[in-house]
This record gives structure tokens, sequence and C-alpha cells, in this order.
């Protein structure tokens, strides 16, 4: 059960995404009708090409619907222009992929700090508070280390850190265990649903894989682009 006051926080309404190739539209989301609440743990499955990484990419405000409406914590993302899209990408979602993206040049604390100094916030205040998320991810002894001399394991924990530290009402997660071994796909679930239930973090993880499932509270399946039973994805 969500113990955090409920409201709507993502509402979808006909979103659609399609794609041109040549004379051909290739379907990436269609017609999806959607309203998820503050403070919920979704994990949204489907198999490769369901239309996973679309709905994520719209949702992180790295692209846009092609028809329908798609609001987001206040914002209207299907009307919004480039610069209302950078602020929302800044201010209002945190993101981790499969592979990291953690810059090679950097260290673990400048990786972490990156997007809040781009974001114009205060050196200290920033340094401070991936001190706090470094702590509590067991991860102080590795400040100064770069991203090639982490493990899989370390390497995400220092990706979810970063996308925490902008203090996001979302995180959203794509395939968060597809490079890490079971042991360390296992610790990156519970860390995330500890987000959840411990700091109402809402959290969006998609994937093909079960090890996220025992830690949802909303569940969706897509099959074609379009939201399916839950038998479509065997959940």
């Amino acid at each position: 059960m969500n113990p955090f006051p409920e409201r709507v926080l993502i509402r979808a309404e006909s979103l659609t995404r399609t794609y041109s190739l040549g004379s051909i539209e290739i379907v990436g989301i269609q017609d999806i009708n959607l309203e998820i609440p503050k403070g919920e743990l979704v994990v949204l499955r489907g198999v490769s090409g369901s239309g996973k990484s679309t709905l994520l990419a719209l949702l992180g405000g790295l692209d846009q619907p092609t028809r329908g409406r798609l609001t987001v914590d206040g914002h209207d993302l299907q009307g919004a222009n480039p610069e209302q899209l950078n602020e929302y990408r800044r201010n209002t979602v945190g993101m981790i992929f499969q592979s990291f993206n953690l810059l090679p040049t950097l260290t673990v604390m400048e990786n972490i700090c990156l997007p809040a100094l781009l974001a114009g916030k205060p050196y200290h205040s920033t340094r401070k508070r991936a001190l706090y998320w470094l702590e509590w991810l067991h991860l102080t002894n590795r400040v100064d280390h770069y991203p090639s001399q982490l493990s899989g394991g370390e390497m995400q924990r220092t990706a979810i850190i970063r996308a925490l530290i902008n203090e996001p009402a979302i995180i959203l997660a794509d395939e968060p265990t597809g490079n890490l071994d079971s042991g360390n796909g296992n610790s990156v679930m519970e860390l995330l649903a500890e987000l959840n239930r411990t700091f109402g973090r809402t959290v969006i993880i998609a994937t093909h894989s079960s090890l996220a499932d025992p830690f949802a509270t909303f569940r969706i399946c897509l099959k074609d682009g379009r939201i399916a039973e839950a038998a479509a994805c065997n959940v």
C-alpha cells in the first residue's frame, strides 16, 4: 500500500508516438491512457519492442508525443518548448540507465554533482547532499575513484545518486539491472524500493526482468505499443 498522500502525478490521454521510416509509419506506443498516483513504485514490463523505452523517453522529456496528452507533475510535456523540457529534465526527473552513462574522466563525486552544477546549484550544498547519499549507499570510500575503478554494482549505485542529486519528483530506470549479475541486480532493486518506501520517491522501472516484481505497487504491461493484460507479460 502506498503510505504517501495520493494524487495523480502522471496522466496520459490517448498518448501516441509514431516514427516515419520513408513511407512506413512505425508505432512506438499507441493510445495509452494512464493515471499514476504520487509515491508509487511502477514496474513497466514487456518484451523488447513492446514500447517500454518509448514511454520512458516521453516521461523523461527526451521525446514528445505525436498525438495525445502527457502531463507529469503539472508539466504539459506535449506542448512544452525546448527550454521548458530542459528545465523539466533537470528538476523533475532523474534517470538511471542500463549502461550507467558515467563520464570516464570524472570521479564518482564529480559525476554525481555534475547535473546539479549544470542546473546552477551551489557546489557546497550539492556536495553535502552527495555525501549524504554516498554514505547511505556505502560509497564514501569511492568518492575520488573513477568509473573504471568501480564494480558494476558500484557504478549503478553512483548512477542512482546522480539521478537523485537534484531531488527530482520521479526516478526513471531503464533496465537498471541489465548489465549486472543477479546479486547486484537484486541489490539495486532493493535500493530503488527503499527510495520509494522510505523517501516517498515515485520510481518507474522499465524492465523485461522479474526482479522488480516483488516491490511493485503499480504494474503496467505493454504489448505491441499498447497496455495489455498482466498475463501478456507473465506477471
